[in-house]
């Protein structure tokens, strides 16, 4: 047999992989913004099943089992309110987040990696305040020298970022795909412009 056989015959495993659910706490604020807090539809229909959420909107698509049919959610809400963190995680991502994506020495977003500011063979320590986002060219000059001897300087002082700073943050990286039922939920906290 051919290729072609399985290509008419088999239903397509994927079939229903991309309906994510935006997931908001009890708030109805998202539990992140970047990486947004989605759920696989799968843990949304299991979470709605076993009552820990509320569905507020859905896709037009359905999933059926023996005795129920349910449209698949893209909105759901926590029925109890989880507490966010305080304390944020010294990651690459949560360090590239606190930078906003660009090297601190030349603002450049391609090519990113991260730098010591006072170099460790110079005595400097791996943390929020002597690690910054730098691209690989601005990182390969100035190497294991410190700023005054390369004549560069830094875009902002480093320091360790508060959760809600990261959070803010992350408004301004919106994901490849945002469903319409979604964007009311995301910006609703944002401060207006006048």
């Amino acid at each position: 047999m051919d290729g072609d056989f399985r290509k008419h015959f088999v239903r397509e495993p994927s079939s229903l992989k991309h309906y994510p659910a935006l997931v908001l706490n009890a708030d109805y604020r998202p539990l992140s913004y970047y990486p947004l807090s989605l759920w696989p539809w799968q843990e949304a229909v299991k979470a709605a099943f076993l009552d820990r959420v509320d569905i507020i909107a859905e896709y037009d698509e359905e999933v059926r089992s023996p005795s129920m049919t349910l449209k698949i959610p893209s909105v759901v809400v926590l029925k109890d309110y989880v507490k966010p963190r305080k304390r944020v995680a010294f990651t690459r991502f949560n360090l590239f987040l606190r930078d906003e994506f660009r090297c601190q020495y030349c603002g450049s977003k391609d090519d990113l990696t991260f730098d010591h500011v006072v170099p460790r063979a110079s005595g400097g320590i791996t943390s929020w305040e002597n690690v910054v986002a730098a691209c690989a060219p601005c990182n390969l000059r100035k190497g294991s020298k410190s700023l005054r001897q390369v004549n560069m300087s830094l875009r902002k002082i480093p320091r360790q970022p508060g959760a809600s700073e990261l959070m803010d943050v992350g408004r301004k990286f919106p994901p490849n795909h945002l469903h319409d039922s979604w964007l009311d939920f995301l910006y609703w906290d944002a401060e207006l412009e006048a």
